[in-house]
Order: structure tokens, then C-alpha cells, then sequence
């Protein structure tokens, strides 16, 4: 097998997946992550249509489930609480809707591939890449901790704001689509019953201030949630480095509003997982350079808002392993059949982020506010052939091919009979 050797850039959801399939099918992957340890922190994930066919193949759907996080679907409340408008998970079926039937913490889900990779990958955390050199042989590669080290290949799991695409691809600022809004994710403590119901309140805009929502998602430990406010807002200069600063931001959008959020809120200067990004989506025109290639959100991020980015990064890495596999190491040949596998799925799941658009969680009036509420609530009365298909279309798209074939060359690999 040729190219046997493959760095991965983030130990993240493709990363980690990716790591999997590729040792599975006899390669030596080293994954390198900026972060000290697996990451904590993050929204909670939706795992759909083909993307629950590669959590079954990888073996993690028992953990998976025993992770769930109790979900049951979303509430939009008032400023008192009183729920106005409701969206079950039975309404959308598995793969529908904004609360999937297969729902976990990204935390959890991260570790959980990660400790089903543990013991057969190099995982190196604390590093990150400086530098990248390509050229017929191999992939030279810089270490910020010092000292460089030589791959056959290299794959950037590094998220929208990918080190790799921007070493290898160029600047940032070539592929990033803005889609006008901000979100803001932390853990926090809550004494309201949920139930296992996401709860969501909306503020429309007026008075010079813009439409943004606050909410509270269920932790399967009671009294735990993870918190989450959506602004909509345009680019705002912070430093990224700067924690603080950005929770300034957060707080100085929604202060003085109602609900839970001024105890939220007092919550968020402890809060050790503190994210805030601008909602981005990736667009490229090619995934692969050279030896190089970009997989999840480095190469096609449609939004941290989609509910459809985890099954992205989930379906993508499998593909890639598979095709790698497939055609013996070949990149160049298991590059494009990567890309031709994933890209209406990418397309499409773009599209339809973009034509959701928010959500309805930052409506510009009240009248929007309003119509967002009346819609939801007839939801339940709907043939069940109009409701949720739009995201469940989107995340069937695939037809994963079945790799397991390669899996049978690996025995004969590793005991020196087929290795070329």
C-alpha cells in the first residue's frame, strides 16, 4: 500500500473519525491537536441520516445513545417562561428538524472517538502546524513546539478556521461566506424543570438593537444546561485571543433582557468553555492540493447553526478513508473520488443552511416574531410528508458505499503478503 503514512490536523469529530477508518484499513495515522487534551465545551450535535449509518459501522452507537442528552425537542418561552410554541422530535422524524432523534454534547461525542482510537493512533496534543512543504515524495511538516517531522500525507480536521487550509490553500478570507450573525455557547447551572426540552427565548428587534435569542439546552445531569445566545449583528472587530473581551460582547447584546438571562449571564465569567465565533459558512472550489486535503468544517463548513455540520465531518471522514483505501494510497485518485462522493452533500447541506437562514431566532419585528410562533405550532397538523423533509432529504443524499473489503487486505498487509 502506498502512502502509509497520514497527519491529521484536529482531534475533533472528523479527525478522530477519519483516525478510525484509516487504521481500520491498515494506514499509520498521527493526529496533532493545538488543544492541551480533548476539548470540553461545545453545543450539543445531531447525528443524521448517513451520518448514523458511519456512527453504526464505527461501533460507538451503544455509547452514543448512552451519552443522549435527554432532548425532547424545542420550546420558545416568553419573558415569564410560559412556553408559546413547541417543536417535539417525533414531529420530524430521526433526521429532522432542529432536534435530531440521535442528539449528544460535541464533548461527548468527541471522546467517545477518541477513546476508540486511543490505543491504536499517535494522538499528539498541546502542537499545532507552523509550516508545510510538499513535493513528490512526501509532506514535510514544522511543529510550533519545535523540530519538523515527514508524511505521505496530510488532512486538515482543523475546523472553519482551519491552520492547514490556510498554510496550504492561502488566506481565510478567500473561502468564508458570512452569514451576518454571531453565537455565543457556555456551560451553565439552572434550576428550571426543562424536562428535557431545549428552551428558547426571542427578543425581535426595534429601538436600535437587533433581533436575538438566549436559550437553555438539557444536560442529562439536573441542573446542568449548556447556554446559548444568537446574535445577529455585523462584523465586530475583538481580539480572538481575548476571552474576556468577547464575553463583554455577549453580555453588553443582551443586557437588561428578560427571562433567564441575567442569571445566565452571571454565570458566564467561570465558564471554562466559553465559545463565540461568527457564523461562517466554507466554500472551496477544490478540497485537495498536492498531498493535502480538507475534511468537515475546514472544507465545507455550512453552519455551526445547520444542525447538519456533525454529520458532514462524520460522512466525509468515512468516505475519505474508504477511497484512500480503495485505491491503495493512490491521494490523487482517492482525492477526487472523495470529492465527487461528498460534494452534493456539501452543496446541498449549504443550501440548506442558507435557506433557513436563522431559524426564526432573530427575527427584525414583533410581526416576524409572531409568524415564526403561528408556524411552529402547526406544525403537528401538517401531512407528515411536508414537515421536516427538507433536512432529512439533505442528509440522505449520500449512498454510502460499504469499504469493508480493504478491511480484509489490512491482515494481509500487516503480515508482509500484499503490501506494494
Amino acid at each position: 500500500m502506498k502512502n502509509r503514512s497520514v497527519l491529521i490536523s484536529g482531534a475533533g469529530i472528523a479527525g478522530s473519525t477519519l483516525a478510525y477508518w484509516l487504521h481500520k484499513y491498515g494506514f499509520q495515522p498521527t493526529v496533532v491537536e493545538r488543544a492541551a487534551a480533548p476539548r470540553s465545551g461545545g453545543h450539543a450535535v445531531d447525528i443524521r441520516g448517513a451520518a448514523r449509518q458511519v456512527a453504526e459501522r464505527t461501533g460507538i452507537v451503544a455509547r452514543v445513545r448512552q451519552a443522549h442528552t435527554g432532548a425532547r425537542g424545542l420550546a420558545f418561552v416568553d419573558r415569564e417562561g410560559k412556553r408559546v410554541a413547541t417543536m417535539g422530535t417525533d414531529v420530524f422524524g430521526h433526521s429532522g428538524g432542529p432536534v435530531a432523534e440521535m442528539a449528544v454534547l460535541r464533548t461527548d461525542l468527541a471522546r467517545i472517538l477518541y477513546d476508540a482510537t486511543r490505543d491504536d493512533v499517535e494522538y499528539v496534543f498541546g502542537d499545532s502546524i507552523t509550516a508545510v512543504g510538499q513535493d513528490e515524495d512526501g509532506v514535510r511538516v514544522d511543529f510550533e513546539k519545535g523540530g519538523s517531522r515527514r508524511f505521505d500525507l496530510l488532512v486538515g480536521a482543523d475546523g472553519v478556521h482551519s491552520t492547514v487550509r490556510g498554510l496550504v490553500f492561502g488566506p481565510e478570507q478567500r473561502y468564508i461566506r458570512d452569514l451576518g450573525c454571531y453565537i455565543a455557547l457556555f456551560s451553565t447551572t439552572t434550576a428550571l424543570e426543562h424536562d428535557g426540552w431545549q428552551l428558547m427565548y426571542t427578543m425581535p428587534g426595534g429601538n436600535g438593537r437587533p433581533g436575538r435569542t438566549a436559550g437553555l439546552y438539557p444536560r442529562p445531569v439536573p441542573g446542568e444546561a449548556l447556554a446559548g445566545f444568537f446574535l445577529r449583528s455585523a462584523s465586530l472587530g475583538y481580539d480572538k485571543r481575548d476571552i474576556d473581551e468577547q464575553k463583554r460582547i455577549v453580555v453588553s447584546a443582551f443586557e437588561g433582557d428578560a427571562w433567564e438571562i441575567p442569571r445566565t449571564l452571571a454565570t458566564i465569567w467561570e465558564a471554562p468553555d466559553f465559545y463565540f465565533d461568527r457564523v461562517d459558512q466554507v466554500h472551496m472550489d477544490t478540497w485537495s492540493r498536492g498531498r493535502t486535503v480538507l475534511v468537515g468544517d475546514a472544507g465545507y463548513c455550512a453552519s455551526p447553526m445547520s444542525g447538519i455540520g456533525t454529520s458532514l465531518a462524520l460522512v466525509g471522514a468515512y468516505i475519505l478513508a474508504g477511497e484512500l483505501a480503495a485505491a491503495d494510497g493512490d491521494h490523487r485518485r482517492a482525492y477526487a473520488a472523495y470529492e465527487r462522493e461528498m460534494r452534493e452533500f456539501a452543496d446541498r447541506a449549504q443550501e440548506f443552511a442558507r435557506a433557513a437562514g436563522d431559524g426564526g431566532l432573530m427575527p427584525d419585528s414583533r410581526g416576524q416574531l409572531r409568524l415564526r410562533n403561528l408556524t411552529i405550532r402547526m406544525l403537528p397538523f401538517l401531512p407528515r410528508r411536508l414537515v421536516g423533509r427538507g433536512m432529512e432529504k439533505v442528509a440522505d443524499v449520500v449512498e454510502l458505499k460499504d469499504y469493508t473489503a480493504f478491511t480484509g487486505a489490512v491482515a494481509r498487509d500487516r503480515g508482509g503478503q500484499a503490501c506494494r
